[in-house]
């Protein structure tokens, strides 16, 4: 019997799970399961920071069913659909990504889900897909692996998000700076948003994903 954790978000058979928006299709090969009526997927921790950092105890989850999510860095869908599946019909994930091969597979994951719109684009450069995003976002959802991870948060933020919405974001320390600790990479990034980003929780992402910080904050 699936056990609800947060809002749209389940426990099943002690482990994660989405309700599936799109029944009988897997993204990333990931288990489906039947449970009644209902078909869930199962959420792989070490495939997705965000079911690592829900499972690492994260306690305030503001991607919800009706959230409207702009995904920065939503690679080929793994975890932008299991946001799909969290915020429903009634919600909608902007997918921003990059990579052409990350592209290609992810449009058909956006075609079987009418909540995912893709759009192909550098984070760094916000302005140029400002146009294909209707008003202000609730949440910013952020996992790319570059050095100024910190300044591509900002501009999507000042841009997008509105006042009082959220941000979170998977900062990896290996992408930012080798030559430093992790702890701080961590500490020089936290510094760097805080003047707009009231940053609420942290969590160490490990053993899931090593030299990760996941980064949970609101928008002052």
């Amino acid at each position: 019997m699936a056990e609800e954790k947060f809002p749209g978000v389940y426990s099943l058979g002690g482990k994660l799970a989405t309700l599936n928006l799109a029944p009988g299709k897997r993204v990333y090969g990931e288990k489906l399961v039947k449970d009644g009526q209902s078909e869930y997927r199962i959420w792989d921790l070490y495939r997705s920071k965000l079911a690592a950092a829900i499972h690492k105890g994260l306690k305030c989850m503001p991607i919800k069913p009706g959230s409207i999510v702009l995904y920065l860095g939503a690679s080929t869908g793994t975890t932008a659909s299991h946001v799909s599946d969290i915020v429903g019909n009634s919600g909608g994930v902007y997918c921003v990504e990059f990579a052409q091969r990350s592209m290609r597979e992810l449009l058909p994951v956006c075609e079987a889900r009418s909540n995912m719109l893709p759009i192909m684009a550098d984070a760094r450069k916000p302005h140029e897909y400002s146009g294909q995003i209707e008003g202000k976002v609730d949440v910013i959802y952020q996992d790319v692996a570059q050095p100024d991870q910190d300044e591509i948060l900002m501009k999507n933020s000042r841009l997008f998000l509105r006042k009082g919405g959220w941000a979170m974001a998977a900062v990896k320390s290996q992408s930012i700076d080798v030559s430093k600790s992790p702890k701080k990479v961590f500490e020089e990034f936290l510094a760097a948003i805080s003047p707009e980003i009231e940053v609420l929780e942290k969590i160490e992402l490990s053993p899931y994903d090593l030299e990760h910080l996941f980064v949970l904050g609101k928008k002052r």
